[in-house]
């Protein structure tokens, strides 16, 4: 059944159960939303941030006494539709929390409605500092991009022995652009070079003058902080070129379609992450894991559906100190969350709800995402 026809009966079934008195479940019942990219660009995104929300609640069905009901809204990779879907589940569907989105870009077309609403929500993967920047109300189960981008280099000068580089970044992507620059600082302060600087769009399906700047500079690496599908692409279209240096890229890529589209080609591409099962010690973790094999058989627990779940499990521990599901006591406990025991490790909240917590570094090995390292703050 498609996401749109489920949402519309979903909201069909709540209208007759709940009557315009809000009556029956509705007083049985706390709301949270999620508005998720279900179709579109970035639609592997959604889709695992969702699996990873669903298993969330299975393993904590309830808070303050009352099942948890979770409302899915499709954005379509789309910030008009994000806007959209963010109104929709706090006008319509009078949720408490809102999951989500999925990308820095769309979540800054979400936060400023929930942000005059007083309604908390949570992104399990929006890296982009400006994401919450000026916002009370807004939080994150991931790491931001100034953190990312300074291991990337880190990593990229003492671990691969990069003396230059070569950038290739999505220009039409807020987060590809802004991590690229967090990462050029590092690199330069750390001592290495930028040869060239090119730049794609979402979409963009050939590279061949972007590649050709890189033949050109000769680099020890190429950094392409992009998402999944324009990164499968690339790589297959420089080692097809011959260029074999190894490719870095951040968390946007980390996805089971890169593996699809890739191939061979993206065997040895290096990630800076927030989640590999193999680092994923906690109880909590460990029973994560376990619920999600059992039900995607064939699928491993990735960084974001651990992250959807992340997101969730946020959110409810926040309603569950608070005693409530009041706007502004639950933003007042997520902003003290210290040292929750998360899928994708242990989460503290730091200033503008951006989370303290460790990074992973993982490679593509044997068609498969290899964790290499940890890295903490």
């Amino acid at each position: 059944m498609g996401h749109k026809r489920l949402f519309a009966l979903t909201t069909v079934l709540s209208m007759l159960l709940f009557g315009a008195t809000g009556t029956g479940l509705a007083q049985d019942s706390i709301k949270i939303g999620a508005y998720l990219p279900m179709t579109g660009a970035v639609a592997a995104y959604g889709e695992s941030e969702w699996k990873g929300i669903q298993i969330a609640r299975e393993m904590e069905p309830e808070v303050l006494g009352k099942k948890i009901e979770t409302i899915l809204v499709d954005t379509k990779s789309d910030k008009i539709e994000a806007a959209n879907a963010m109104t929709l589940l706090i006008e319509k569907e009078r949720v408490v929390g809102v999951l989500g989105e999925a990308i820095s870009g769309n979540s800054m077309a979400g936060n400023p409605i929930s942000e005059a609403a007083k309604i908390p929500t949570v992104s399990p993967t929006a890296t982009n500092p400006l994401v919450n920047q000026g916002k009370q109300y807004a939080f994150r189960a991931c790491f931001i991009d100034p953190f990312q981008g300074e291991v990337a280099a880190r990593f990229a000068r003492n671990e691969l022995k990069a003396q230059t580089v070569a950038v290739i970044i999505d220009i039409a992507q807020d987060y590809c652009v802004g991590l690229a620059n967090f990462f050029v600082k590092e690199f330069v302060k750390q001592g290495g070079k930028v040869l060239s600087t090119t730049y794609i769009q979402t979409g963009d399906q050939d590279f061949s003058a972007q590649l050709s700047a890189v033949q050109s500079a000769k680099p020890d690496v190429i950094y392409a902080p992009n998402y999944y599908t324009e990164d499968a692409l690339l790589a297959k279209q420089a080692r097809d070129l011959g260029i074999k240096v190894p490719i870095l890229t951040g968390d946007g890529a980390q996805e089971e379609a890169l593996l699809k589209i890739g191939g061979a080609a993206v065997e040895n591409m290096y990630f800076t992450g927030h989640f590999h099962k193999q680092a994923a010690t906690s109880p909590r973790a460990k029973e994560y894991i376990k619920r999600f094999e059992e039900k995607y058989q064939g699928k491993e627990a990735d960084a974001f559906s651990a992250l959807g779940a992340d997101a969730y499990f946020l959110l409810v521990d926040g309603i569950k100190r608070a005693g409530s599901t009041e706007g502004p006591k639950v933003r007042e406990a997520l902003a003290k969350t210290k040292d929750f025991e998360g899928i994708s490790g242990k989460i503290s909240m730091g200033e503008n709800g951006n989370p303290i917590k460790s990074m992973v570094i993982n490679k593509v090995e044997g068609g498969k995402f290899v964790y290499v390292t940890t890295v903490h703050p």
